[in-house]
């Protein structure tokens, strides 16, 4: 029995009903969104989007890293993206921990992480705000891209704006 048995199964079922085959890959409203791992998100379901609708990027903490902006330069230039969404959460494991919290816990399994950065976010709003800054002063990113971000409650599920 693989560990992955219960997906394999659960595709089955999916593909038989599978219908996606439209779908370009070039996000239909425009829109991408960086937003956190955590597995309580929705991302579509937050917006009323459906599949094809948006670019979904997720990390640990929802942080405009390099790699996001490499993926938000793809997602602009070849994927149709014309705005971008910042949407981290509340109650986020990167909003309890440093990044020495990290590297402890994973040398207690014998492993050194002091060559990662985890950007944890001691607060979420001036991380949030930094990170739209980001992306606005990229000189990888076109200067009239739409950009936002808004702090996701997972208690509720509404989302509070957050203006640079």
């Amino acid at each position: 029995m693989s560990a992955f048995d219960d997906l394999l199964a659960a595709n089955e079922e999916f593909s038989a009903a599978f219908a996606g085959s439209e779908l370009t890959g070039k996000a239909a409203r425009g829109l991408a969104v960086v937003t956190c791992m955590d597995s309580r998100i929705d991302p579509l379901g937050v917006f009323g989007l459906k599949p094809g609708d948006a670019k979904i990027l997720r990390n640990a903490g929802a942080r405009v890293t390099d790699d996001v902006l490499r993926t938000l330069v793809l997602a602009v230039y070849l994927l149709g993206v014309n705005r971008v969404l910042v949407m981290p959460h509340t109650d986020c494991g990167m909003a309890k921990a440093t990044d020495e919290d990290v590297h402890q816990l994973a040398a207690g399994h014998g492993v050194d992480t002091r060559s990662l950065e985890f950007h944890t976010v001691p607060d979420q709003d001036a991380a949030l705000r930094h990170d739209l800054i980001r992306i606005k002063s990229s000189p990888f990113l076109p200067q009239d891209l739409a950009i936002g971000g808004a702090i996701y409650d997972v208690r509720t599920g509404k989302l509070m704006p957050v203006d640079l």
